[in-house]
């Protein structure tokens, strides 16, 4: 693993990378989170819940958990990013600038935690993973999309391989590909990042997602062939998934939605 204290924060991200402020592309991906969320949940709507989005940036995904009826907060330390959010949001969503090491919330204060393709970004996963841990309800649930190390495609920068590299490695094929001097993203294999979350309990909603990509708000980017594939062969192709989709508790708990013809599966420690 990378020595999180040679890393620096990415200020500004929205500014960086322009997808953080396609409003249609992180509005799906709002909507496959709710459905997701809303299964592990058992619940229709996410009326009465406290929902907070870490690492908001420009708010689409903290406004499509308010108007799911959650009330909701995003936090970033994007500052560019808070500001359009709260132009745009500040109504309906509360905004703080704030790092995911030191959230300023209450112990067991949020029933839904959004963690969306934040961990490669940050100083030191391990810490912000801990404080979500701090803040999440007994009876809440985090959301967690997670890229992983043995991605083909990397997802940032559209270059083969790149997240498998080591760092001095990566940062030579970034400046042959003209992508940039330094990579700055760190991807972990799907043991490290079970090892991460040793303290929640885990459920992994991959494969239902990809066996009913509209039931999920998926099929945006799922074909619908790879929903009507056998359950065997989604498990078997299920290491190639670019992203995992994981829903974590810090106590036991089953998901409480209806039955799936895939159902999400536990993740246990180290596998």
């Amino acid at each position: 693993m990378s020595d999180p204290h040679t890393r620096t924060e990415q200020l500004a991200y929205s500014e960086l990378m322009d997808k953080m402020l396609d409003e249609e592309g992180r509005r799906h991906k709002a909507a496959k989170i709710i459905a997701v969320v809303s299964h592990a949940l058992g619940r229709s709507s996410l009326d009465g819940l406290r929902a907070l989005d870490v690492g908001c940036s420009a708010g689409f995904i903290a406004d499509e958990l308010a108007t799911a009826g959650a009330q909701t907060t995003g936090v970033d330390i994007d500052e560019p990013g808070l500001v359009k959010a709260r132009e745009r949001f500040g109504g309906r969503v509360e905004f703080a600038l704030a790092r995911g090491e030191a959230l300023p919330f209450d112990d067991d204060s949020m029933d839904v935690v959004v963690f969306n393709h934040i961990y490669e970004h940050v100083v030191d996963p391990v810490v912000v993973l801990a404080d979500i841990r701090r803040v999440l309800s007994p009876r809440g649930v985090l959301y967690l999309g997670i890229g992983h190390r043995h991605q083909v495609i990397e997802p940032h920068y559209r270059l083969p391989f790149l997240s498998w590299l080591p760092q001095r490695a990566a940062d030579r094929y970034m400046r042959l590909a003209g992508k940039g001097d330094h990579y700055h993203e760190h991807y972990y294999s799907r043991p490290e990042l079970r090892q991460w979350l040793r303290d929640f309990e885990v459920w992994d909603y991959t494969l239902p997602v990809l066996a009913d990509p509209t039931a999920f708000a998926g099929d945006d980017l799922i074909p619908a062939w790879v929903g009507k594939a056998p359950a065997p062969v989604l498990s078997a192709a299920a290491p190639l998934a670019p992203t995992y989709i994981w829903v974590a508790s810090k106590t036991s708990r089953m998901p409480l939605g209806p039955a799936l013809r895939v159902p999400p599966r536990r993740v246990v420690a180290g596998v």
